[in-house]
């Protein structure tokens, strides 16, 4: 984690990449309020802190309608003697997920009278319509799991099961629906291991400080409450998951690792015109072995990787969806490699804490 003098320098650096004429235009749309409406009002930045932005939690609003702007963030471990009430010599280190890489879209113009009326006709039939997700698979069907086989002396009936309650882990984190409004995440807390959950309920939500901290928000997608809704019943899932032998942290079992995409149609609580599709992709592992004869599914390393279109200049674990005509991300700055595309779930992550453009959702 960098020190104090890191940031500083981190911050510096960023604000140096815009130049003058964007900073008149960001005091502008900041004097104007951006025309945000009333119900947008969730989704303003709070005050950005520099550890945040220097940990890689930002973004840059490109002045092209064909862009946004992916940022990587580096991993975020818990504190010490956060890691569960298990004893140490026998439990595996768990190590935070990576926070969320938003991706941003530069703020557009809302559409009016005709235009207006065609993109909510448009939305209402299918949002998915179009784009690579239109022929991704529905809900839950979507987390494709491996063939069971037997593996470090669990039976092949035994990793059945593990990838079953991985499934499950999955469809609770980023499928129910009482999580992604915001509300707290009892359906992936109850799927947890026993001795795993304490310990997490522990890490959710926790206020953040100039020095970035875990939250288990991480291990979940919760749109921050009030911002978002769903605007269909449908999300949209693709990828796929591995399991093999495991062989460290002194157990024998099974190590699954998850890769997929979920795609949400999304738009402001009662604004129909306002959807739009929210990509994120999600990464994690599960190890798998036997205790005091009962199966354990133990979750590491687990959570979101990136999110388009989302903000960055908030301090907390909530996905903040960044709307065309919401405000500017007040962490904004000038990136210029080309875009990547968000639908690439083969394409490897940068570890830098630049901000990096993609392609629209």
């Amino acid at each position: 984690m960098p020190n104090g003098d890191d940031l500083d320098a981190r911050f510096n650096e960023l604000v140096a990449q815009i130049d003058e004429e964007e900073r008149r235009r960001m005091r502008a749309a900041a004097s104007r309020g951006a025309r945000a409406p009333r119900s947008d009002k969730a989704t303003r930045p709070r005050r950005a802190g520099r550890g945040l932005l220097a940990a890689g939690l930002v973004a840059a609003v490109i002045g092209g309608a064909t862009v946004i702007v992916a940022a990587r963030p580096d991993l975020l471990t818990p504190q010490a003697g956060s890691t569960g009430p298990v004893p140490e010599e026998t439990q595996p280190v768990m190590a935070a997920p990576e926070a969320t890489g938003a991706e941003t879209a530069a703020p557009e113009p809302e559409p009016t009278g005709t235009e207006a009326a065609a993109l909510g006709e448009e939305t209402a039939t299918d949002p998915f319509a179009g784009s690579p997700a239109e022929k991704y698979a529905e809900g839950a069907a979507g987390f494709v799991m491996p063939k069971a086989k037997s593996l470090g002396r669990l039976s092949k009936k035994e990793v059945a099961k593990a990838l079953d309650r991985t499934r499950d882990l999955l469809a609770a984190a980023y499928l129910d629906r009482k999580t992604l409004v915001g509300g707290k995440p009892k359906a992936f807390i109850e799927r947890l291991d026993a001795r795993q959950r304490g310990w997490y309920r522990d890490q959710l939500d926790v206020k953040q400080t100039k020095k970035p901290r875990f939250d288990g928000r991480y291990w979940v997608n919760s749109f921050a409450p009030k911002t978002a809704e769903l605007a269909t019943g449908v999300i949209k899932v693709r990828g796929g998951s591995t399991v093999k032998k495991l062989a460290k942290y002194g157990r024998e079992g099974a190590e699954v690792k998850v890769k997929y995409l979920v795609v949400y149609a999304v738009q402001r609580p009662g604004q129909p015109g306002t959807v739009l599709r929210f990509v994120s992709r999600v990464e994690g592992q599960v190890l798998v072995y036997r205790e005091s004869g009962r199966l354990v599914t133990w979750v590491r390393n687990w959570g979101r990787q990136t999110g388009t279109p989302g903000r960055c200049d908030v301090k907390d674990a909530f996905i903040h969806p960044a709307y065309r005509d919401s405000a500017p991300d007040k962490t904004s700055v000038r990136a210029t490699d080309p875009p990547t595309d968000p639908y690439d779930l083969d394409r490897d992550l940068p570890r830098d804490k630049k901000c990096h453009r993609s392609r629209r959702t």
